[in-house]
């Protein structure tokens, strides 16, 4: 955690259309100086006719810049993360979202002494008392804090 704590770095959620070689749907990310937020990035496809997926993120539309490919949320990406470290959760597609960027990638459950389940946001949230949210990559951010304080 202490190297955590000295850098910029990202935290990132990515919700796709399908495991693998689909469009991206939503991309939710913070930028972070050690526990400090420096800034947000959220993100929809305005192109995204999947039922199943539409109903996942019909939450908060006016909170998000909509664009109408993946490559447009690629490109914008890009230009916010830099060149600092990403830290993603270790579910079966996330990293095969982020295989286009040369950043350093690190599982985010590292710093949460956690493995990957289905059930991991339920138990990140029971470990650290975290309410619900939308919002993954707050209740990820929220748990960092809570993890660092225990320190």
């Amino acid at each position: 955690m202490n190297d955590l704590l000295k850098k910029e770095y990202i935290i990132v959620e990515v919700i796709p259309t399908a495991v693998k070689n689909g469009d991206i749907a939503q991309l939710s990310a913070l930028r972070l100086r050690g526990l400090e937020l420096i800034d947000r990035f959220d993100y929809r496809n305005n192109n995204i006719d999947n039922p199943f997926v539409l109903d996942l993120i019909k939450y908060d539309k006016d909170s998000f810049i909509y664009k109408d490919s993946t490559d447009e949320i690629v490109k914008d990406f890009k230009k916010f993360i830099g060149k600092k470290t990403i830290l993603y959760l270790d579910n079966i597609y996330t990293l095969n979202y982020l295989e286009k960027f040369n950043n350093k990638k690190v599982p985010v459950l590292k710093y949460l002494d956690l493995s990957y389940s289905d059930e991991v946001i339920d138990e990140i949230k029971n470990k650290y008392n975290i309410l619900d949210s939308n919002y993954i990559v707050d209740i990820l951010y929220e748990a960092l804090i809570y993890e660092s304080n225990k320190k």
